[in-house]
């Protein structure tokens, strides 16, 4: 794409003083990994992708359902039973043919996460469980990456950064994984769509601010309650 194609593409984003044009060719250079393609990974790559983040790379095993469609946006009716990863990189690929997608079909595990994350300047977790949280969180920590984190369940939604600058990590804030099946989750509890919409696009702003250098609150926990319209934030 030549630079006035480039220019008007971005132009909403390079006219915002604290982006400019070099922002916008820092995003463009970025390499962002979201972990999950589902509902917050979702909006995390759809608006990364329309950002410009140059290479954007998904991993997720699991494959569409017909459940997933209330929140999972990037996919459609037309896409129940492909690859995740590769109903994501298909929407992305359309919105931004200009940025590289990397689809990983795998399960994020402890034989594989490291040579997966290495290759990223930034993690985004938009798993549903705990277990592949604390993976992830702990290989960012001993790999010093920034992490992105995000969570739902219901009507309520939870967001940090961690590993950012020298900030805590999320053993600082709960130092072990509950035990399985003592939590709830969207499977037997359920989910309102546009909490996923919601909590994921605040991820996306977290992640756009870190690769262009803008101002992050680290060291805090930020709770939405949607019913109640309520927010609080957990300095840790």
């Amino acid at each position: 794409m030549d630079t006035d194609k480039l220019f008007e593409r971005y132009s909403r984003q390079i006219f915002l003083e604290d982006i400019g044009v070099s922002g916008q060719r820092t995003i463009m250079k970025s390499k962002v990994l979201v972990i999950g393609a589902g509902g917050l990974g979702s909006p995390v790559i759809q608006y990364l992708a329309a950002a410009g983040v140059g290479t954007l790379a998904v991993a997720d095993h699991d494959q569409v359902e017909l459940h997933n469609l209330n929140r999972q946006v990037i996919h459609s009716e037309a896409t129940v039973g492909k690859a995740k990863v590769t109903s994501a990189t298909e929407f992305a690929t359309k919105l931004n043919s200009h940025i590289q997608l990397i689809p990983i079909r795998e399960k994020i595990e402890p034989g594989n996460i490291k040579a997966i994350l290495e290759e990223y300047e930034l993690i985004i977790d938009c798993s549903d469980n705990f277990s592949t949280r604390y993976l992830v969180n702990d290989t960012c920590f001993h790999l010093n990456k920034p992490l992105v984190y995000g969570s739902i369940l219901g009507f309520e939604g939870q967001l940090a950064v961690f590993n950012y600058q020298g900030s805590k990590q999320l053993r600082d804030l709960f130092p072990e994984p509950p035990h399985p099946g003592t939590m709830p989750d969207c499977d037997r509890n359920g989910v309102l769509g546009p909490l996923a919409g919601i909590i994921g696009a605040m991820m996306a702003m977290q992640a756009l601010k870190i690769i262009t250098g803008l101002p992050v609150a680290t060291n805090q926990l930020s709770i939405i309650d949607t019913l109640n319209w309520n927010f609080t934030k957990i300095s840790y």
